[in-house]
């Protein structure tokens, strides 16, 4: 603590008058967190559970909201969404669904596979040009 020179406690930036400050022993928040306030993690664990129906091929179901968003996911992923392409592999490769063996019905022609390696490739350059805001 810095003293002035008649004597008296010096305040300034990062320390506040001495009648302002806490007393040893005593809490700035005595009371706390209130018991049974949930996290943030917790809430959305709570609304991505919850139920909705939705019509899959005309037919109701009910099924957590969860799996309805990615059911919808996956469905702008087939229709050639490219960001939702990027998220539903990102959420695979979390899952740890990368490792599943899937064998091609059909043997591929060389002039197939040299295709899909190139469009591999402009996917692959055109996602390193993009931040990590883009690629989530």
């Amino acid at each position: 603590m810095s003293v002035n020179d008649d004597g008296r406690f010096h305040s300034g930036y990062g320390k506040p008058p001495k009648r302002t400050q806490f007393r040893r022993g005593v809490s700035g928040n005595p009371r706390g967190r209130p018991k049974g306030r949930l996290n943030v993690a917790t809430v959305l664990e709570q609304i991505l559970r919850e139920k909705v129906v939705i019509n899959d091929n005309g037919v109701p179901r009910t099924v957590s909201k969860l799996e309805a968003a990615l059911k919808q996911l996956a469905n702008k992923a087939t229709g050639g969404d490219i960001v939702a392409i990027r998220q539903l592999i990102a959420f695979a490769v979390s899952a740890g669904l990368e490792s599943a063996n899937v064998e091609p019905k059909a043997q591929l022609s060389d002039s197939d596979l040299k295709l899909m390696n190139r469009v591999l490739q402009r996917l692959q350059k055109s996602g390193k040009g993009q931040s990590d805001d883009h690629n989530q």
